[in-house]
């Protein structure tokens, strides 16, 4: 089973999930702008990635800035809250299999995560970078 925290306006994102439907996949699929977070979820996501809400913190194309959330003195629990309310302030896409749980950044990331990989050469959205999967 692969669940992948999603973003579909977010080119990443999207890399992702192709990447793990060219493998054979069929993702969870939790597009958490519209669901939104729990505090207990982000926590658990959290200490699985060994990320913390600052690590974890989305700071261009997204309110932190205007937030005050960029600041040395904001403590995580205020950046948490912070995401409660506004879930585009977490980096995604996060994902979840039976070989861990990642925030995929770069897209290729999500690869070690994957028993089996695409059969083909993957190219991402933006054309730049090939992903060689043989």
């Amino acid at each position: 089973m692969v669940v992948i925290h999603h973003n579909p306006d977010c080119g990443t994102s999207r890399n992702v999930l192709n990447i793990i439907k060219a493998a054979g996949y069929t993702p969870t699929v939790i597009e958490y702008l519209k669901e939104g977070w729990t505090k207990a979820q982000l926590l658990a996501l959290f200490a699985a990635t060994n990320l913390t809400p600052k690590t974890a913190l989305r700071v261009s194309k997204s309110p932190a800035q205007e937030l005050g959330l960029l600041s040395e003195d904001v403590t995580e629990e205020t950046i948490l809250e912070a995401m409660l309310e506004y879930p585009i302030l977490v980096n995604r896409p996060i994902v979840c299999s039976e070989k861990g749980v990642k925030l995929c950044r770069p897209s290729e990331t999500v690869l070690d995560l994957l028993e089996k990989w695409p059969e083909d050469e993957f190219y991402k959205e933006d054309g730049e970078r090939v992903i060689t999967t043989a």
